[in-house]
């Protein structure tokens, strides 16, 4: 009970990638340029076509409960790495934060796929962003010189995909959506892991 408690994120974020890719073989088809394409084509459908009740080309769409429990467990791996951070963290205010938004990033990040999506994507997106801007800061002071220069890649990829969002540019942003959730993925993991040691502290800037 022990090792699935320390290895939770870990296990929440496979369990999560592989029902997501299970949605996108099921999903029957349509996309944002071509509505009679068939299947899911990671760089012209979005993650969020596979929680619709009918797919872009009208069928029933048979990929929804997969990508919905998919979104489920990512909401929870996601929600529980800002709160284990947030007890690697010697400053209390930053750690009170980091449990905030934790839990907030559960609810709204599961939200997502619901008629509520489009809020919610910027409320999820920006409390995420909040969360890893504040680790970035701490992890800067350390010698981890490697998540330094992930973070700030990662960061930097969100902004973009952020600003395409808002911006309309509907084809790049199907592609970056994919680039940002894979590798604010395969950071979360690598934080995680690295930092699952009873004794690894964040210290306070400065120190």
């Amino acid at each position: 009970m022990q090792i699935v408690k320390k290895y939770l994120v870990l296990i929440c974020i496979v369990i999560s990638v592989i029902l997501i890719v299970t949605a996108t073989l099921v999903y029957p088809g349509g996309s944002i340029l071509d509505k009679n394409s068939t299947g899911f084509d990671w760089t012209k459908n979005f993650i969020s076509n596979l929680f619709a009740a009918k797919a872009i080309n009208g069928l029933e769409n048979s990929s929804r409960i997969w990508a919905i429990i998919g979104m489920a467990f990512h909401s929870v791996g996601y929600g529980l790495f800002f709160i284990h951070m947030s007890k690697k963290i010697t400053v209390r205010t930053a750690a009170t934060v980091l449990k905030v938004i934790g839990a907030g990033n559960i609810l709204f990040s599961f939200l997502i796929v619901t008629p509520l999506h489009d809020k919610m994507v910027i409320t999820s997106s920006t409390l995420f962003l909040i969360g890893l801007f504040y680790i970035t800061v701490f992890i800067l002071k350390t010698k981890l010189h490697v998540f330094k220069f992930a973070c700030i890649i990662c960061l930097l990829l969100f902004y973009y995909t952020l600003f395409l969002y808002g911006s309309g540019n509907w084809g790049l942003l199907a592609i970056m959506q994919k680039v940002s959730f894979i590798s604010s993925m395969l950071l979360v993991l690598g934080i995680e892991y690295f930092t699952n040691r009873e004794d690894f502290s964040l210290i306070k800037p400065g120190e």
